[in-house]
């Protein structure tokens, strides 16, 4: 069988609602092109990893990562744990020779972010985060867009939800979200959605200083990241700690453009040019995660590292726009 019709064999690491996420839509969606072969867990979770595996027809659960690492069903790592031990598994992936999808962030820090692009491009291997607004139609549309609202001026981004452990959180029952020593936060979790979606538009801002609130163990439970670029400053804010209707909006000096509701699903855009208003809403699936699945399988099936350079490149701009930001 040709790499073009081979299916793509997945490894997944962790069993958060994340990983029951993406195994129900590779099943719905990419039935006969990607099978998740299976799944590693900590002995802890172990339970949780067999139900998971029971549900969805997963071959194999292990405990122990290289054994995991060392069969031959796996091209890919699919590493959807916790934000602090992203770094570890990606790297431990790319240097036993397998291909890595990583849940965003990529990694909490710049330094880590750019060894394991380093350690990719040098084995040729594909590594791609998880980051699911920079492959929807509605996004490539919002670039198209930008020269009809003349010179930027302000761009907003607020994702504001309350999140299910925040009750839990309050009751001092940490859960890797609120754990700073996981890496959580908002910043990090909600906002990175943000983040990525005015780099990913704008590239890299001249400054950065993010305002957090911070809970009783100084974690950002929601936070302000201001960002200046050299005509315009942009907004982005996070909440876990308070909910409101999330949206990204664009005002420049010839008309404005908004995006309605939550910037990682980019479901409508909505541009407003002189005395005319049009609306778009491009986006294929119901599920947010199908145009970075397909973007990911046609990458390395057309052996297009030239592209995934270009999302590694977003990636990285990221981190180091959040690592100045907490630097400022």
């Amino acid at each position: 069988m040709g790499k073009e019709t081979a299916i793509i064999k997945i490894g997944l690491v962790g069993t958060g609602m994340i990983a029951r996420e993406v195994l129900d839509m590779l099943g719905t969606y990419f039935p006969g092109k990607v099978e998740v072969t299976s799944i590693y867990s900590r002995n802890r979770t172990v339970e949780k990893a067999h139900k998971l595996a029971a549900d969805f027809q997963i071959p194999s659960v292990y405990t122990i990562f290289d054994e995991m690492l060392s069969k031959e069903d796996v091209d890919f790592i699919y590493v959807a744990n916790a934000n602090h031990v992203h770094f570890e598994y990606a790297r431990m992936a790319l240097e036993a020779g397998k291909n890595v999808i990583v849940e965003k962030p990529i990694c909490p820090s710049v330094n880590e972010t750019q060894e394991l692009i380093q350690l990719a491009l040098r084995h040729h291997l594909y590594l791609f985060e998880a980051v699911s607004l920079l492959h929807m139609p509605n996004m490539q549309k919002v670039a198209e867009l930008l020269p009809e609202l003349g010179k930027v001026r302000i761009v907003e981004c607020n994702y504001s939800q309350y999140s299910s452990r925040y009750d839990r959180y309050l009751q001092h029952e940490l859960t890797p979200v609120f754990d700073p020593r996981c890496c959580g936060g908002a910043l990090l979790d909600l906002n990175i959605y943000n983040v990525n979606f005015v780099v990913g538009l704008f590239g890299m801002p001249v400054s950065a200083q993010y305002y957090p609130n911070k809970g009783y163990n100084g974690i950002d439970t929601s936070g302000t990241l201001v960002m200046r670029y050299p005509h315009f400053v942009a907004l982005c804010t996070g909440a876990k700690d308070c909910a409101a209707p999330s949206f990204c909006t664009i005002q420049g000096e010839k008309g404005w453009l908004q995006v309605v509701g939550a910037p990682n699903e980019l479901k409508e855009v909505k541009v407003h040019v002189g005395k005319t208003e049009r609306s778009y809403a491009l986006n294929q699936y119901n599920h947010r995660l199908v145009h970075e699945f397909e973007q990911f399988i046609a990458m390395y099936q057309e052996q297009n590292f030239e592209k995934m350079k270009l999302f590694l490149d977003i990636s990285l701009n990221v981190m180091k726009t959040i690592g100045f930001s907490q630097k400022s």
